[in-house]
């Protein structure tokens, strides 16, 4: 297995250290938190600055993950682009249009985005856990022009951290994470502040549903803007489906009192999410050296499908029947 070099050893990138490590890989990584390097240390993985990673990893050509927020990733980005420019390359970060997009500007590494959909409100080395991925989907982005031996490396890593891979492209990966990760930050950002407002009562008061509901209001404010303003374009659009919707459901309150069209349609809404989980699947083999194994894979994602397995040659998995 080829050598992993992770920069940024946070919640993500910590975790997948730890996984990485755990299923045989042999690893390191560079972070320009002096606390979580040195915490990293403690628990016994290897660390160094972010000019000595680099090194190592172009004279063990190993793959590099970018696990930084995405303002630091341009400056990462050409760092590597100076001293491991023949290194594979992948991220974690939660939007993969502009990351795509930095590396084709300043690095000449081939490159395939990934991104997983596993977290905590907690940040930090001390927040990973190996086992953060586990049964997680982990998109790895098929878009046209990618080499598909550098997409199977990249989706074995996510299935050895104990993932399952959701091909799809970094357009269409970007349009989905702003309904179903970036819009549900602002709205829980929105549900807290106005819960706060209803004073000590209110707090005192506070059960389920609002614990709930505001969970991710409580990560660092700037993971949440680097992920939202990353993603301006595609949340604009998901922040007008929601604004169009509770206007629906104001107007629908203000004069008749009911809102039974907007309480029935997220019911069923959730009711699909559930359904789609249990969704009874069929087996699925993409070829990897077919000329439309990337359209190939995307299909697949597109359709609710993940892939499970990889070899040299082929990747398997399952869609929905």
């Amino acid at each position: 297995m080829r050598a992993v070099c992770v920069v940024g050893l946070g919640l993500i990138g910590g975790s997948l250290l730890r996984a990485a490590a755990a299923s045989g890989r042999r690893v390191w990584g560079t972070t320009s938190s002096a606390a979580d390097a040195a915490a990293a240390a403690e628990d016994g993985f290897a660390t160094a600055d972010l000019d000595a990673a680099l090194r190592q990893a172009a004279d063990e050509n190993a793959l590099i993950v970018l696990a930084v927020p995405l303002p630091a990733v341009e400056p990462v980005v050409r760092k590597i682009a100076e001293l491991a420019p023949g290194c594979p390359l992948t991220d974690v970060t939660s939007v993969k249009g502009p990351v795509a997009e930095t590396v084709a500007q300043h690095a000449p590494n081939p490159f395939v985005g990934g991104h997983p959909m596993a977290g905590r409100s907690a940040s930090g080395w001390s927040a990973g856990d190996a086992e953060l991925f586990r049964g997680a989907a982990w998109v790895v982005t098929a878009d046209d022009g990618t080499d598909p031996a550098l997409w199977r490396e990249v989706a074995e890593l996510a299935l050895d951290c104990g993932a399952h891979v959701v091909p799809t492209s970094a357009a269409a990966h970007d349009d989905a994470v702003a309904r179903i990760s970036h819009l549900p930050h602002l709205l829980a950002a929105v549900l807290a502040a106005c819960g706060a407002d209803g004073g000590p009562l209110a707090m005192a008061l506070a059960a389920g549903s609002f614990t709930d509901g505001t969970r991710v209001a409580g990560t660092r404010p700037e993971l949440v803007l680097a992920m939202c303003e990353g993603n301006r374009a595609a949340l604009l659009d998901a922040v007008d489906d929601a604004l169009g919707r509770l206007g629906a459901a104001r107007g629908a309150l203000a004069s008749t009192g009911g809102l039974r069209a907007t309480v029935t349609a997220g019911h069923a809404g959730r009711a699909g999410l559930d359904a789609h989980r249990a969704h009874p699947t069929c087996p699925v083999t993409v070829d990897l050296a077919d000329d439309e194994a990337l359209a190939d894979l995307r299909d697949l994602g597109g359709a609710g499908g993940r892939i499970t397995r990889v070899d040299a040659g082929a990747a398997y998995g399952e869609m929905p029947d």
